[in-house]
């Protein structure tokens, strides 16, 4: 088992040098290019890590060799590579970026035509392509050719000035941390040309240093958002990971928000004025998330962990149907935006939220029955993961059961998932329960995983 190389539907993954190398980014590359309809452009971008560049000289000639124009958007976050497909009529896309992972990760992450992840079905085709390694290069006068745009992050503000309210937005005092990532690019364009002041902590975007690990974790808020928030006399504070793509929450008192709220507000804020009343989230998702559907006479479609499953689970019901898509990470798709997982879209939402209830972010959350989550990652060191969900599924025989991704099994009050991470090689550990932290139950659990693991 490679810990530092992930291939699988979900994408390519991995550690730069020691895992992911030149050979799997051309090889991948060219496998796209292969899949995709010829004779069209291909939409690229990347986040600043420092990887970035000699990942994108590997995607570029490939896509190139496969006859297709290659549309490079620079340094740009996932969600502006996403908008920018269908605006500019490509085949498809790839972002380099791998999001919430550690500096020394990079990943490969492929769009179709309308700018969403490819399903499952697509996925295995491409999957198929690159291990067969038939691809399809031309000759050297039907080879592609190179556009440089630097416009993409402005048109893709065009797109969130349609649906937001900007000006509307100017009293609150925001704080943001960008992580050292793509959001710091956006959110000062937003200052400059609409005169938002969001408050910017590490926003240096140099690619070889990130103040903290990227993810958006309630502890990370706490500690980088948490001293500024009274003193600054903030509203609200969000941190996002390298990419953009997901967002976390502070509140006024400097409190880290589990990034498990992000989807329950957005859904309180969404659907009462939605005509859809589905929200799609995953089966590692907040339970809470059922409570305040019900509220606005919505429900709930749980799929398992990973993008493809949301997006396997939309392609299924009518666009006018759905409310909002996301998972407990603080990624979130919402109609508006083409079901593009989008945390500055979230954000703005989130902001919105506040001035039209003109309430704070504790006096929302407030509002909300109380339930409490527990995380835990252990790192994978066995292959033997069946015989442990069969033990796990033993333990609790009285619970409402799921394994269509590892093991989920659920009570009334309470309910935990056992399963393998897609992108790290991690088993990630959750358990949830209304009301008193479930801590006799995800100490059992952590005891079998690592005894069995």
């Amino acid at each position: 088992m490679n810990s530092a190389l992930r291939i699988s539907h979900v994408g390519l993954r991995g550690i730069v040098g020691k895992g992911l190398t030149a050979t799997h980014v051309m090889e991948f590359a060219a496998a796209f290019g292969t899949f995709l309809e010829p004779g069209r452009p291909v939409v690229l971008g990347r986040d600043p890590r420092l990887s970035g560049n000699m990942i994108r000289e590997g995607v570029v000639a490939s896509l190139l060799g496969c006859g297709h124009d290659v549309i490079d958007l620079g340094v740009v976050s996932t969600p502006v590579v996403q908008h920018a497909i269908q605006r500019l009529d490509a085949a498809g896309g790839i972002a380099i970026s791998a999001s919430h992972n550690t500096i020394d990760w990079n990943a490969l992450r492929f769009f179709g035509p309308s700018g969403i992840y490819l399903n499952t079905a697509e996925a295995g085709e491409l999957l198929d392509i690159y291990h067969l390694r038939r691809f399809r290069y031309e000759e050297w006068n039907r080879l592609g050719k190179l556009v440089v745009v630097d416009t993409a992050i402005d048109a893709y503000l065009d797109g969130l000035e349609r649906v937001f309210d900007l000006e509307s937005l100017r009293p609150l005092k925001v704080v943001v941390d960008c992580c050292n990532g793509t959001s710091a690019l956006i959110l000062r364009r937003m200052n400059e040309r609409f005169g938002c002041g969001f408050i910017l902590i590490n926003e240096r975007v140099d690619g070889r240093t990130v103040a903290h690990t990227p993810n958006t974790s309630a502890s990370i808020v706490e500690l980088q958002l948490g001293p500024l928030m009274k003193p600054l006399g903030a509203d609200a504070g969000f941190l996002f990971d390298m990419d953009a793509d997901r967002v976390a929450l502070a509140d006024e008192q400097g409190r880290g928000i589990s990034e498990e709220m992000i989807l329950p507000m957005l859904a309180d804020h969404l659907l009462p004025s939605s005509v859809g009343k589905l929200v799609i989230a995953n089966l590692s998702s907040t339970a809470l998330l059922e409570d305040v559907a019900a509220r606005h006479g919505g429900r709930v479609l749980r799929v398992p962990v990973g993008r493809q499953a949301a997006i396997d689970a939309l392609s299924t019901y009518r666009p006018e149907q759905i409310a909002l898509a996301g998972e407990g990470t603080g990624a979130v798709m919402m109609p508006q935006f083409r079901f593009v997982y989008d945390g500055i879209a979230s954000m703005l939402a989130i902001l919105t939220m506040m001035r039209q209830r003109g309430q704070s972010v504790s006096e929302i959350l407030a509002g909300y029955p109380k339930h409490h989550i527990l995380k835990a990652e252990i790192p994978l060191t066995s292959s033997n993961i069946p015989a442990l969900l069969i033990e796990l599924q033993g333990l609790y025989p009285d619970g409402q059961m799921d394994r269509s991704d590892g093991l989920r099994i659920s009570w009334p009050d309470r309910w935990f998932h056992v399963r393998v991470s897609q992108t790290e090689p991690i088993i990630r550990v959750i358990a949830e329960q209304r009301g008193a932290e479930p801590r006799e139950l995800f100490e059992s659990l952590l005891e079998r995983v690592r005894s069995l693991n």
